[in-house]
């Protein structure tokens, strides 16, 4: 297994000059008949006074997941099972309940659908002591006997909008612009960055601190 990636970003802002909500997402384009991303975090900012917030990704554990799914956003899980680098595992469903097997070596991290039907996975980190995984990717209509398989690229883009809630799954592109686009394995562990906002030219930055 590959070393363990661990990032904390904290983003911050002073006096910003206009109330904004921070969204951050990997890989943030939908793949058409391949994989949707998923929100990660959505963190507001004050117009007045001081406001940090702090995300950590980490590849210590990523977990592949049966969602459960609300007006198209991630709610919780139907079942889910951790997953380590070149790990395969099968979905099943006995009755109503859905049930991942033991993971086992492969030469690619993998979930394969055996329940009779289509069925939709998410793939996410879990965050220490963490109960469930955070979802990152997600994955509609796997046909029976399909499977899903990735090598993940941590890279995380920053908008800020409103229109999104965390765990919303994004069907197309955000309609606001790109404003920071990072490879987290770049970095180092701990980064500071700072949200801007110019009422002049009405527009957003991020810069290092």
């Amino acid at each position: 297994m590959s070393a363990v990636l661990v990032r904390n970003l904290i983003f911050q802002a002073n006096d910003l000059g206009k109330q904004s909500d921070l969204l951050l997402i990997f890989n943030g384009q939908a793949v058409p008949g391949v994989s949707n991303p998923v929100v990660w975090r959505v963190s507001p900012f004050g117009d007045v006074g001081v406001y940090q917030v702090k995300s950590t990704f980490s590849t210590q554990q990523f977990s592949f997941t049966k969602p459960k799914v609300s007006s198209g956003t991630i709610v919780g899980a139907l079942a889910s099972v951790n997953v380590n680098g070149r790990q395969q595992t099968t979905l099943t469903r006995d009755g109503g309940a859905f049930e991942f097997s033991a993971p086992v070596e492969a030469s690619e991290m993998k979930a394969i659908n055996d329940t009779g039907d289509k069925v939709d996975f998410t793939f996410g980190f879990k965050a220490t002591g963490a109960l469930l995984s955070t979802p990152l990717l997600y994955y509609s209509d796997i046909e029976n006997k399909s499977s899903i398989s990735l090598q993940f690229s941590p890279r995380l883009r920053a908008y800020v909008t409103s229109d999104y809630t965390e765990g919303k799954i994004l069907r197309g592109e955000i309609q606001v612009p790109l404003l920071w686009e990072m490879d987290l394995t770049k970095l180092s562990e701990t980064t500071t960055w700072n949200l801007k906002w110019d009422a002049t030219t009405e527009r957003y930055a991020i810069t290092e601190a």
